[in-house]
């Protein structure tokens, strides 16, 4: 039997023939078509394929039936609210000014899980605007995301990014506390870019926009710049990733906390999914977030927020809760 192909869809577009796998992201400066797969930590996988097509959807397989209660969480509720105080307590101190703390939701994997399908189930009940699903056996690397966020955008020299901080079942959720924790972030992304862009190219041309998504709002903010010559994927990535709205500020030390507190990596969940065209320099990479991934045998989904001063460890937790529940549902093969 032939092994499974390499393939992905994201951005509109089907990707088939692999060509090249790297974890070199020099190689996104030197042309051709890439899918990109960066981990919150750990080496990024850069897939370099022949085909693209036009996306005409992907078909799911059987249903993937994982009963709620399968799912077992790095950090149950005590443990996820004592975290919650000890963001508070660091933020006290004059550490932090906000740190997003999260946790992972674990299932065995049912017999013959294929992702693809999956992919295709979650997408039909969980539509996204950033969503890709990465089925790389050559790599080890499954992913399903069903992202609403973008990373950077790409187009030339003009690079953009679109954090979300802020969620609720509506608009009348949101809070001033949402506010000024997007405020906080969309500083930290406006000094990232400040690393690599033109000197006063940066701007913020949309700030506290709302978006609707299945069963939740964000408040999603635009930052733009204008990259300066010579700066490469190297560069960018390095001024910019892990991106600021799954990190906290100031990063470097919202990093060490996460690290104290999480009893897990992270792996793809928080890092980045996307693809990048070195011939033509434009590209579109996501957050890795409302993102599930399949590694030993487990099925895995993330979950989290960003922790201030102002925030409560009950809720907290029920907005970890909130973004689940959607994506559990499809895991299940129920129809939100």
């Amino acid at each position: 039997m032939a092994p499974p192909a390499d393939r992905a869809l994201l951005g509109g577009w089907q990707a088939a023939g692999l060509e090249e796998l790297t974890s070199d992201l020099s190689a996104l400066d030197r042309g051709g078509r890439w899918v990109v797969v960066l981990p919150f930590e750990g080496p990024a996988v850069c897939a370099r394929f022949a085909d693209w097509t036009p996306a005409r959807g992907v078909v799911a397989g059987p249903p993937v039936a994982i009963p709620p209660g399968a799912w077992q969480s790095s950090l149950d509720r005590p443990a996820f609210c004592k975290g919650v105080r000890r963001v508070r307590e660091a933020i006290a101190a004059g550490d932090v000014y906000q740190v997003n703390l999260c946790r992972r939701l674990s299932a065995p994997a049912p017999e013959g899980f294929d992702v693809w399908a999956f992919g295709a189930a979650l997408l039909a009940a969980h539509p996204a605007p950033h969503a890709a699903v990465v089925d790389l056996p050559s790599a080890g690397v499954h992913v399903a995301s069903a992202s609403p966020e973008r990373f950077l955008l790409r187009d030339g020299p003009v690079v953009e990014s679109r954090p979300i901080k802020g969620t609720a079942e509506s608009a009348r959720g949101l809070s001033a506390k949402d506010r000024a924790e997007n405020v906080m972030i969309v500083d930290l992304v406006r000094n990232d870019l400040g690393r690599v862009c033109e000197y006063g190219s940066v701007e913020v041309p949309g700030l506290w926009e709302l978006e609707p998504h299945p069963g939740l709002v964000h408040l999603v903010s635009t930052v733009r710049g204008r990259l300066r010559d010579g700066v490469g994927w190297p560069d960018l990535l390095a001024a910019t990733f892990p991106p600021g709205s799954v990190t906290g500020a100031p990063k470097l030390a919202a990093l060490e906390v996460i690290a104290a507190l999480e009893p897990v990596p992270r792996s793809v969940y928080t890092g980045a999914v996307g693809w990048v065209d070195a011939d033509r320099a434009e590209a579109d990479l996501n957050v890795a977030i409302r993102t599930f991934w399949l590694e030993d045998g487990m099925l895995h989904l993330g979950v989290g927020g960003g922790i201030t001063w102002d925030s409560t460890p009950g809720g907290e937790w029920e907005e970890t809760e909130l973004k689940a529940r959607r994506l559990l549902a499809a895991a299940s093969g129920r129809r939100p």
